[in-house]
């Protein structure tokens, strides 16, 4: 479908359309080109897409908000005692140089559109892998529309004492569109837990689309961690992580999601060296009318290959939830051992789950399994902790706070692992609160 095609479709394709216009001389003009193209041919996700069956995003983006203006917000990297700090504000990048020397040795940062301008062939296909790209009509429109950017480089043998923390701030006003890429590349042995955060400085009901490209090499172990906070109950924001894996590498992530209006996370993992390890883990608070997408794809295509996928979702109010998962075993990924899990906690009555777990296994000598459930508190539970003194509703956070920090606890370092747990009793004040 050609552009002047797409333009006759609604009034979002047609701001999409003027939005490729502004962006398409801003670097890597044949990747945008590509990729505009790519979306043109699907447009916007509705129903009909299988992997979008469950979020309708042609229904909710029916004005697209203009592309963010510069930010005001100044800092772009800090270093702090215990973290490094990458701000993404408002789509835009910007690297002090008087905090290069405060970097780690061997690690490198950069903006996206400076590493655009370098042409870099082997960058370029690491930060648009043509397979996903092509068919993710998201991805391709991130693709087209990405304003900035960090590109991280972590040298081979590097192991980071201190945390890496993206964050993606919106400085709030008028109601925005941002598209943001970045891309983490791991060498050979290096070591790293990066931390991606989201806030809204002022809720707007912005419409947010970011993508985060991991490339593990061999040997090398990252732990990642992505924090969505609340927003306003109109925002649309989409995440998509990319992760491909070398041999004997480890990637585990854990999504948080805090409700706040439309929010799809998407992963992808390819594991393609031999005695790779991918974990995800993902916890979703939803109340209100919150709506929640979690979709991912494993692809096994090497032998002796590990994944684990564990997700849990407490719903209240109107809240929807969906978790959509598959594991791909290729041909030739022998003693492929995955497992993949997704719980549901239902609160109220008009919350709503779907759980629609895969498996696709093109191997004969592998492991492999998948289970999905939901319900509501346990009565027997909830009576026996009664029987002994506590009030039914101390009762029921108790056993909602157990079940979510069911994924929480994977999280290696304490401090951080014990924020999540301060978040997730707040989160059961606020329920309280609004009963």
């Amino acid at each position: 479908m050609s552009v002047q095609a797409i333009d006759k479709r609604t009034e979002a394709d047609t701001a999409l359309a003027g939005a490729f216009e502004s962006m398409k001389d801003k670097g890597a003009a044949s990747l945008r080109k590509a990729a505009w193209e790519s979306f043109a041919r699907k447009g916007l996700p509705t129903r009909r897409v299988e992997a979008w069956h469950y979020t309708d995003l042609r229904a909710a983006l029916r004005v697209v908000a203009p592309l963010g203006a510069p930010s005001t917000i100044a800092p772009s990297v800090e270093a702090a005692s215990d973290r490094i700090r990458l701000v993404l504000a408002d789509g835009e990048f910007r690297l002090e140089l008087s905090n290069i020397a405060a970097l780690p040795a061997g690690v490198e940062i950069l903006s996206l559109r400076d590493a655009l301008s370098r042409d870099d062939a082997a960058l370029l296909a690491a930060l648009a892998p043509a397979e996903i790209s092509s068919a993710d009509a998201v991805i391709a429109l991130n693709g087209a529309l990405m304003q900035d950017g960090v590109i991280l480089r972590i040298g081979p043998g590097v192991q980071l004492a201190r945390d890496l923390e993206l964050e993606l701030l919106s400085s709030g006003g008028a109601a925005r569109s941002v598209y943001t890429r970045s891309l983490v590349v791991a060498g050979d042995g290096s070591k790293a837990r990066v931390i991606e955060t989201s806030r809204a400085l002022a809720p707007s009901g912005s419409q947010e689309n970011h993508l985060l490209a991991f490339a593990i090499g061999a040997g090398a172990e990252i732990e990642h961690i992505a924090d969505v906070a609340s927003q306003s109950v109109d925002a649309i924001r989409l995440f998509s992580l990319l992760v491909t894996l070398g041999a004997k590498s480890v990637f585990n992530s854990l999504g948080v999601v805090e409700g706040g209006g439309l929010v799809r996370r998407q992963i992808f993992a390819r594991l393609e060296g031999e005695y790779a390890s991918v974990g995800l883990d993902g916890l979703s608070l939803l109340g209100s009318r919150d709506h929640a997408d979690t979709t991912l794809v494993v692809e096994h295509a090497a032998p002796h290959c590990k994944s684990r996928e564990r997700f849990r979702t407490v719903l209240d109010g109107q809240a929807t939830g969906v978790f959509q998962g598959k594991v791909v075993v290729r041909p030739g990924a022998q003693k492929t051992d995955g497992a993949m899990h997704s719980k549901a906690l239902l609160l109220s009555d008009g919350a709503t789950m779907n759980n629609k777990p895969e498996l696709e296994i093109f191997a004969d000598d592998v492991v492999c399994g998948h289970g999905a459930t939901c319900g509501r508190l346990d009565a027997d539970q909830l009576f026996y902790l009664e029987a002994r003194g506590l009030p039914k509703r101390e009762a029921e956070a108790l056993l909602i706070e157990g079940f979510a920090n069911e994924v929480v606890e994977s999280i290696s370092d304490e401090a951080t692992r014990e924020a999540f747990q301060t978040r997730i009793r707040e989160w059961l004040g606020r329920r309280e609160q609004g009963r």
